[in-house]
C-alpha cells in the first residue's frame, strides 16, 4: 500500500519532536485519516531510542521478484485447475451422465491425460518458486511487504471468493428446483474445496504478514 507523502512527512516531525507514537494516532484519527494508512505510515519508522525519526528500509520491486511471484501464482492457477478437471473426470467415470454424447465421453481418457500432465509439471515448480521464495523471505522479513507479492495475493483472494460464490450460488439454485444429484455434489464440493483451501491458505499467509511486518 502506498503512504501519502503529508502523512509521512507530519509523522517524521511529530516523532522528531519526541511526541508519543500514541498521541500522533489520536490526532491524524480525530483528522479522519483511515487507521491502516496511519499504521502503515507509523510502521515506515524504526521504535529505537534516537533522537531523530529512523526510517525503516521500503520493499522495493526487482525484476526477478516479480518473475519468481508470477511463476508462483501461475503455476498455482494451473495446477489448481488441473486437480479440478482431473477429479470431475474420475466423477464422470464413477457416475456417468446420461446426458453425455458418445464423443464427450470418448474424450475422458484424454482430458485425464492433459490434466495428469499440466499437474506432473505445474505443481513440482509451484512447489520449488514457493520453497525459494519462503527461503528468501525468511532471511529478509522486508520482503513480506513486497507490492507484487500483495497485488497477486490479493487477486488470488479476489478469485477464490469469486470461485466460492459461485459454487455456492450454483448449489442452492439446484438445492431449490429439486435437481441436485450426487454427481453435481460432488463437483460441487471439489470446487469447493480447492478454492476454500486456496483462499484460507493465503488469508492466513497476508495475516502473518501483516503480523511480522508490525512485530
Amino acid at each position: 500500500m502506498a503512504v501519502n507523502e503529508d502523512l509521512t512527512g507530519f509523522i517524521r516531525e511529530a516523532l522528531n519532536r519526541g511526541l508519543p507514537r500514541d498521541e500522533i494516532r489520536g490526532a491524524l484519527s480525530q483528522a479522519d485519516w483511515p487507521e491502516d494508512e496511519v499504521e502503515g505510515a507509523l510502521r515506515g519508522f524504526a521504535t529505537v531510542d534516537f533522537p531523530l525519526a529512523v526510517p525503516r528500509p521500503r520493499s522495493s520491486l526487482s525484476a526477478r521478484e516479480a518473475f519468481l511471484y508470477l511463476v508462483l501464482f501461475g503455476t498455482l492457477y494451473v495446477s489448481s485447475y488441473s486437480l479440478g478437471t482431473l477429479l470431475f473426470q474420475f466423477i464422470n467415470l464413477a457416475l456417468p451422465d446420461p446426458a453425455l454424447s458418445q464423443s464427450e465421453i470418448d474424450a475422458i481418457p484424454e482430458t485425464i491425460r492433459w490434466a495428469v500432465a499440466s499437474l506432473v509439471v505445474a505443481t513440482p515448480v509451484f512447489l520449488y518458486t514457493a520453497w525459494t521464495v519462503g527461503r528468501e523471505v525468511a532471511s529478509s522479513p522486508l520482503k513480506r511487504i513486497s507490492p507484487v507479492r500483495r497485488w497477486l495475493t490479493y487477486l488470488t483472494l479476489a478469485i477464490a471468493v469469486s470461485i466460492i460464490i459461485g459454487d455456492s450460488t450454483t448449489v442452492v439454485y439446484n438445492l431449490l428446483s429439486g435437481e441436485t444429484t450426487a454427481r453435481f455434489t460432488l463437483k460441487a464440493l471439489t470446487i469447493g474445496a480447492i478454492a476454500g483451501a486456496i483462499f484460507i491458505y493465503y488469508l492466513r499467509d497476508l495475516r502473518q504478514d501483516e503480523l511480522e511486518v508490525v512485530g
